[in-house]
């Protein structure tokens, strides 16, 4: 095997996957930035904070289906087409928004937006999965992770820097579109769906794979081989169960944050936009860290979870009972807090986790259903969020959350027991694998 090849094929598919979600962010997160100019905007309209979060939510609920739909179809298709079409659509979709007026087109063609956007994440877990070896599963992942983090951080703040120069709302989502534009057209270039394209050997998958051996094959024989394992697994529903709870906290951050800076600390439009770039870069550092962790631990990923959600539920009770006013730089450093311990297990569960549980055969319809659980649970964040802190302000929704996070907890705790009691077999599996591997190692990533 051609290991420089190797290597640098590696390398240029993990740079392209990452700038690539990156820029999926970029159209996800300006709708986050322009949303107190358009509550501004569109006040007489009688659309309020419940409204826009509606509009969210609705976004929310597409994005959940597309997860299963897209999922399934990576796994047919293969990723590569879906990752560059997913940011063509939605650049379409973007455009259209910022065109739109009313809380009707508001609605649709953000649910569209997120609908197309859905297959961005599964797609790269399908090339993922065929590009990466098992060892270093979760560094990798850990890595790609966070590219959405860092992407929502740079859109937010390369967002905010055109807030400060004057950009209405429409111009931030044609701003946006023409980045996202020009990522895609590098990306048909660079990215490829497997290494056989480039003429080199896929790395095998992970043995404990629901599918067993089948999970080495890039393509599922029929729909019922792929999902029939899948759903018999305990260890996916209890992953689908975390991400519920998980997805809903992360979604409510990232969409209210600007919201809760300008309403609360009395941080402006643009310092606010700003602001909100601490949660998804302290996530980063978490999303890495985590997954560096977790190789360690030789894939034990509950050893990382419980502790982080434990200490998640922590955090959330403090920003719930702590008195924020007027007081932007303490919300920074609590925002900071939340994100550090709810990214490091928010990170694995459809990513490395469900790389180990899909192997090649089924990597991109595992994330894509465990995402689908999280972004049910996430529903809440839009509408249920907004609902809360409009009648009842931002306490009593941060307390909502703590509550929520107190039960995930638990479940983390049953999912930590569990994967101890099974890892032993699992590492015997994985360590046959390994030395199939070393028989003809490249150099590269699995260094």
């Amino acid at each position: 095997m051609d290991d420089t090849k190797l290597n640098r094929w590696q390398y240029i598919t993990m740079a392209t996957l990452f700038t690539g979600y990156a820029g999926y962010y970029i159209c996800r997160s300006n709708f986050s930035v322009a949303t107190p100019l358009i509550l501004t905007e569109f006040k007489d309209a009688g659309i309020d904070k419940a409204a826009i979060g509606g509009v969210a939510s609705t976004g929310v609920m597409l994005y959940a289906l597309g997860k299963i739909t897209n999922g399934l179809l990576a796994d047919f298709v293969g990723g590569r087409l879906l990752f560059i079409g997913g940011m063509v659509a939605s650049v379409m979709c973007t455009v259209a928004f910022g065109m739109s007026a009313g809380l009707a087109a508001f609605t649709v063609i953000w649910a569209i937006n997120r609908y197309v956007q859905s297959g961005g994440w599964v797609s790269l877990v399908k090339v993922s999965s065929r590009w990466f070896p098992l060892r270093r599963y979760a560094t990798i992942m850990g890595v790609l992770s966070m590219s959405y983090l860092l992407g929502d951080a740079f859109a937010r703040g390369y967002l905010g820097l055109f807030l400060e120069l004057g950009v209405g709302w429409r111009g931030l989502f044609f701003i946006a579109a023409g980045t996202v534009g020009a990522i895609a057209l590098v990306s048909l270039f660079t990215l490829k769906g497997s290494p056989q394209e480039v003429g080199l050997e896929e790395p095998n998958a992970s043995a404990a794979n629901v599918y067993g051996v089948a999970g080495n094959a890039p393509v599922p024989p029929s729909f019922g081989k792929l999902i029939g394992p899948l759903l018999a697994s305990p260890v996916f529903w209890l992953c689908g169960t975390l991400n519920f709870g998980l997805t809903l906290i992360r979604e409510t951050f990232n969409f209210w944050s600007p919201t809760f800076l300008t309403e609360v600390t009395g941080a402006s439009n643009s310092q606010a936009a700003i602001g909100s770039m601490v949660f998804p870069l302290v996530g980063a550092v978490s999303a890495f860290s985590a997954g560096a962790l977790s190789d360690r631990f030789d894939g034990r990923h509950g050893r990382v979870i419980f502790p982080s959600i434990v200490l998640l539920t922590v955090a959330l009770c403090v920003l719930a009972f702590a008195n924020m006013e007027n007081k932007y730089y303490v919300a920074l450093v609590l925002l900071s807090s939340v994100s550090f311990f709810l990214i490091a297990p928010y990170s694995f569960l459809s990513g490395v986790i469900a790389m180990d549980l899909g192997g090649k055969q089924g990597s991109s319809t595992t994330a894509g259903l465990l995402d689908s659980a999280g972004y049910l649970g996430a529903i809440v964040s839009g509408w249920g969020i907004g609902k809360i802190a409009e009648e009842y302000g931002w306490s009593a929704a941060f307390g909502f959350l703590a509550g929520v996070c107190g039960i995930t907890a638990i479940v983390a705790a049953v999912y930590w027991i569990h994967q101890e009691r099974t890892h032993g077999i699992r590492g015997v599996l994985a360590s046959i694998v390994e030395v199939d591997e070393k028989t003809d190692p490249p150099a590269s990533l699995e260094e």
